[in-house]
Parts: structure tokens; C-alpha cells; sequence
């Protein structure tokens, strides 16, 4: 069975190299077609994606054919029965394409997904993080990376970035709980630099940080990130950034308090 990647570069796969439509137009309306698997594709919804809103007068002809070079692409794989089947033109206007979600690396990635979230509910963090890997491998770059998205696809664009990000969290959050914090720390401080904003990542990186006993690093990092909010956003660190500063600083001070000698010690409970 033959597939299909938009977690990366928009793709055909099967028994040859992964490859794409030639034409931008036909790519485009592919990767619409895919990001709604099963559900119709109204003439509107793919004339808004290819022309922005400014169709040309022969819009519908147009459609159509870009439509036939798809079809011909993909009848190109399977067997009969699958070309019959997979590219659906309805009756009310607009296309439909019917694949297995197994097919689609969107599906799969969201279903593994959400297997990995309920895992981590249930307090299973080592099958949560070891499904979550899996997810996240399953992205090969930026999603549809060979396509320049209009309005339609910038949004499912969007989403799916979303859910990359919280696969992420969810993963880094089940590390966490399994105490991998001395591993974490490098990639911690790699994705806060690509993504600066991010006040949770930052928070996952100081709480490593202190965890691993290096607390004048986990300061730093939290001065670092009320630096970048405030000259970036103008705003401060969140209540709970700062609630777990408190404790870095607080654990410092106790532990510059100094000891009673043990002889002392002795001393003091002899009398």
C-alpha cells in the first residue's frame, strides 16, 4: 500500500523514491485533499487556496484539469479497485479523497499523539514517551515544506505545527518524570533558542537545571528569559516562573546556613 507525507515535504510513497506532483497547482490541491481525507473539497475551498481569492474567468476549467493530472497521477498506483475509489468527484461540485489513515503521516502522528497524552494521564510515563518519539519522527522538516501555502493551507499549516509543539511538551514532560534531567538539559537549551518565547520550555530547562544541582545555571537561564520577555514582549515572567525562582534562591540561602560542629553537637545534647 502506497502513502502519502505532509509532515515534510508533500509526498507520494510507495514501491519507488518518495516524489511529488510537478506543478505547484496540483500539489496544492493534493495537499488539500489530504489535510481533509474523506471529507469533500468544495470548488470554493481549492479556487481561495490556488488563487488567493482572484480566479481566474476560467476558473472551473481550470480546476478540472489540474484535477485530471492529479487523478492520473494517482491511478498510477494500486490496483484497480484503489482508482476507482480514491479521488471522488461529487455530484454537488467539489472532490473527495479516500484513503486509509494508516496512509497519511498526519494520522498516524495525531493518533499517536493522543495515545501518548492519554498514557501520560494514566502515570504511564515510559510507554508516553517512547509513543510520543514516535510521533515526533515521524516529521521530516517543516510541514508541506515544498509548498508555498495560500489562505486554505496556511491554516492547517498552523494546526499542525501546534500539535508538533505539544507533542513535544507532552514528551519533554514525561522525561521529566521519569528524571532524565541531566539528557534533557542540551535539548532543553537548544529549543528555548529556536524558540525563545516559549515560557514552559524555559521552565522545563531552569527546573532541570536545579534538579541536576546547578543552580547558578538554572538563575541564569531564568534571567535570561525575563530579559528576552521584556525586551521582546515588554511583560514579566508568570507566576509560577517565578514561584520556582523563589525556591532556587531559597534552597541557596539554606544551604549557606552554617552547621553546628558535630563534637558540638554532642555537647549541647550531653547537657
Amino acid at each position: 500500500m502506497f502513502g502519502f507525507t505532509v509532515l515534510g515535504p508533500l509526498a507520494l510513497r510507495g514501491g519507488q523514491d518518495p516524489y511529488a506532483p510537478r506543478g505547484p497547482k496540483v500539489r496544492k490541491l493534493l495537499a488539500l485533499l489530504l489535510l481533509r481525507p474523506g471529507n469533500t473539497v468544495d470548488m470554493s475551498t481549492v479556487a481561495e487556496e490556488l488563487w488567493d481569492g482572484n480566479p481566474p474567468r476560467t476558473e472551473l476549467a481550470t480546476i478540472r484539469t489540474h484535477v485530471y493530472h492529479l487523478r492520473t497521477l494517482l491511478e498510477q498506483q494500486g490496483s484497480g479497485a484503489d482508482r476507482i475509489e480514491l479521488l471522488s468527484t461529487l455530484p454537488g461540485g467539489g472532490y473527495a479523497l479516500r484513503i486509509d489513515p494508516s496512509q497519511l503521516d498526519a494520522t498516524v502522528f495525531t493518533q499517536l499523539l493522543d495515545r501518548g497524552r492519554g498514557l501520560l494521564a494514566e502515570g504511564r510515563a515510559d510507554r508516553a514517551a517512547q509513543t510520543l518519539r514516535s510521533a515526533l519522527a515521524l516529521w521530516q522538516g517543516p510541514a508541506l515544506s515544498n509548498i508555498v501555502p495560500g489562505r486554505v493551507l496556511s491554516r492547517y499549516v498552523a494546526q499542525l505545527d501546534e500539535l508538533r509543539i505539544r507533542a513535544l511538551e507532552l514528551r519533554v514532560e514525561a522525561d521529566m518524570r521519569l528524571g532524565r534531567h541531566r539528557e534533557l538539559v542540551s535539548e532543553l537549551r537548544g529549543l528555548v533558542s529556536v524558540d525563545p518565547l516559549n515560557e514552559w520550555l524555559h521552565a522545563q530547562l531552569i527546573d532541570a537545571l536545579r534538579r541536576c544541582g546547578r543552580r547558578g545555571e538554572a538563575l541564569d537561564a531564568y534571567r535570561t528569559l525575563h530579559t528576552v520577555l521584556d525586551r521582546e514582549l515588554g511583560i514579566e515572567p508568570s507566576a509560577e516562573l517565578k514561584r520556582l525562582q523563589y525556591e532556587i534562591l531559597a534552597a541557596g540561602s539554606l544551604s549557606r546556613i552554617p552547621r553546628p560542629a558535630f563534637a558540638e553537637t554532642l555537647g549541647a545534647q550531653a547537657g
